[in-house]
């Protein structure tokens, strides 16, 4: 009973990461059918404000010395600031041109902020060690859970909920799903394009910078590469949900976490270094049995 409720703990906390990560990428597909590849490097841009511009190992602070409400303010804002900033200078002249290209400019705006990052702080990963005492375990029913994890779902959750609150209870919110369903449609509704765009936009590096703050209170690293390997697990998390699907894109992100944790608990101590080939295995198995992910959804193939 004490190891499933450990495994339990450890599905959802990594499981909250993915579907947060997915659900900010499934925030832009939703209004603009672009899959945003540089999702990942405005997470790691974000959370580089934390510390000071330099290229030994150990990085002074500069945002991290502050107290954290306004910590967190900062870095939440910097990520909305970032990618509101990439939809108005990139995205937003794009609007009529080929998925191909729109897809291209992602990947080189994630080149740009990459490389911006290292000039500034070189390619070494840096030390910061914030909140420490979040890693003191918590006894819970005999698991021994750490405080980030217990934080870590109770802020996904309460997103979550929030965000279903805002979507089918607020104007902004309804806008969002005409929109996600039929944008021409919305448009001659009077729904204002560039307002739904920009409030997508504005959730999603919102969202990215949270992932990072998170990601950085568990290791204690900040790395210019860290958002790759996040953007591509949260990509796939979509995918699997169905592309359009909020509540698809969350739950594809708890199915990885839940099987990546399975995983690494049940192969054997060899196999464990290759449980990311297995995961994506049973990716595969699942397309091949639902191609359009699990949820498919009436959005169509429209764009602004």
């Amino acid at each position: 009973m004490t190891a499933a409720l450990q495994y339990l703990f450890d599905a959802l906390s990594l499981g909250s990461l993915y579907a947060l990560g997915a659900l900010g990428i499934a925030l832009i597909f939703g209004v603009m059918r672009l899959v945003n590849f540089a999702h990942g490097d405005v997470m790691t841009f974000a959370i580089f404000v934390l510390i000071a511009p330099t290229t030994e190992a150990v990085a002074p602070l500069w945002v991290g010395a502050w107290s954290t409400p306004l910590l967190v303010l900062t870095v939440l804002v910097a990520g909305a600031a970032l990618s509101i900033v990439s939809e108005w200078l990139v995205f937003r002249h794009l609007r009529h041109a080929t998925p191909a290209t729109t897809m291209m400019a992602s990947f080189a705006l994630g080149f740009v902020l990459q490389n911006t990052l290292l000039v500034l702080h070189s390619s070494r990963p840096k030390a910061v060690n914030l909140w420490p005492t979040l890693s003191a375990p918590m006894n819970l029913w005999g698991a021994r859970v750490p405080g980030l994890q217990l934080l870590m779902i109770g802020i996904t959750m309460a997103l979550l909920i929030g965000l279903a609150w805002m979507l089918k209870r607020s104007r902004v919110g309804l806008e969002m799903r005409v929109a996600a369903e039929n944008f021409d449609m919305a448009r001659m509704l009077g729904v204002k394009a560039n307002r739904v765009i920009l409030m997508a936009f504005g959730l999603s590096g919102t969202l990215a910078a949270l992932i990072g703050l998170l990601m950085v209170s568990q290791t204690g690293l900040v790395d210019i590469r860290m958002g790759g390997p996040m953007m591509l697990v949260a990509f796939v998390s979509t995918v699997i949900g169905g592309l359009g699907s909020l509540g698809g894109a969350v739950l594809g992100g708890f199915l990885i976490g839940a099987v990546s944790t399975a995983l690494q608990a049940w192969l054997p101590l060899d196999a464990r270094a290759f449980r990311d080939a297995f995961v994506y295995l049973a990716v595969i198995l699942l397309l091949l049995w639902r191609p359009d992910g699990l949820f498919v959804t009436s959005a169509v193939r429209q764009r602004v």
